[in-house]
């Protein structure tokens, strides 16, 4: 029976094979390697993903899907977790995770922040994401596509666009491009643990309204004499400071009296 692709789950499948080929050989999976893939949908990379593996994980949340896969898949070989990837305890999976999937566009970057959390349990992830949100991911400070996204991923993970994907590779065809993304934790993350919030605070605020200077937007931190000490300008806006940058911001807000 067909499965009716559903706009609430933001449900755009996989058909192109040279697309499919493409992702597989950037993940490269191993017989050993513990690896979950989110969204797996009608199963164009769980197939080809279990050809190299011992064990996949899925998470799916639409329950017709998670019929179909237990009808097609044995549960020896695959693992499916019925739920929101959005609430899933990715870490609960174990350490040294690998994480793949076309991610649903209507929640991937709430998704990216989520997996964000867990990304001392994560050697790896490959993802599938409109191309947007992709070229916001990796943008270089002063740039039109450098915002709150760009830093907060920045700061814990090296992250490299592989490959466009056109709309016609989807069923049914998006009105946009997509694009694989590799993400890497970066060991250490740029921010200490106990300042995670602080920077997240901070990046926030001077994101907040976008065209305003830091002089404004950072004035709940930083006084006007603190910018020569750190060497920014406080007329500069949000989107010039560098990753490198902002966590000077929040180090210097964490021990100033």
């Amino acid at each position: 029976m067909q499965h009716v692709p559903r706009k609430r789950f933001g449900q755009n499948f996989l058909i192109d094979p040279a697309a499919i080929t493409g992702i597989i050989t950037a993940i490269h999976p191993n017989n050993g390697d513990l690896l979950v893939e989110i969204g797996p949908g009608l199963g164009a990379l769980t197939r080809p993903l279990l050809r190299s593996l011992d064990h996949l994980h899925v998470v799916e949340i639409d329950r017709d899907i998670v019929e179909r896969l237990q009808r097609q898949f044995p549960a020896d070989k695959l693992s499916i977790h019925m739920g929101d990837a959005l609430e899933f305890d990715f870490a609960s999976l174990g350490q040294n995770l690998r994480v793949a999937g076309n991610l649903p566009y209507n929640i991937s970057t709430p998704l990216l922040f989520h997996l964000g959390q867990f990304a001392d349990s994560i050697r790896d992830m490959h993802f599938m994401l409109q191309k947007e949100v992709v070229d916001r991911m990796i943008a270089a400070p002063s740039t039109s596509d450098y915002g709150r996204l760009s830093v907060m991923l920045q700061c814990r993970f090296e992250m490299e666009q592989l490959f466009v994907v056109p709309p016609e590779s989807f069923h049914p065809i998006p009105k946009v491009e997509s694009a694989v993304i590799r993400m890497i934790p970066l060991r250490p993350a740029a921010i200490a643990p106990d300042r995670e919030k602080a920077f997240a605070d901070i990046v926030s605020a001077a994101f907040s309204q976008r065209r305003k200077t830091l002089r404004n937007t950072l004035r709940n931190y930083l006084k006007p004499d603190d910018y020569q000490k750190l060497e920014i300008d406080p007329m500069a806006r949000a989107e010039n400071l560098s990753v490198a940058q902002f966590v000077a911001v929040t180090e210097y807000a964490g021990t100033r009296p």
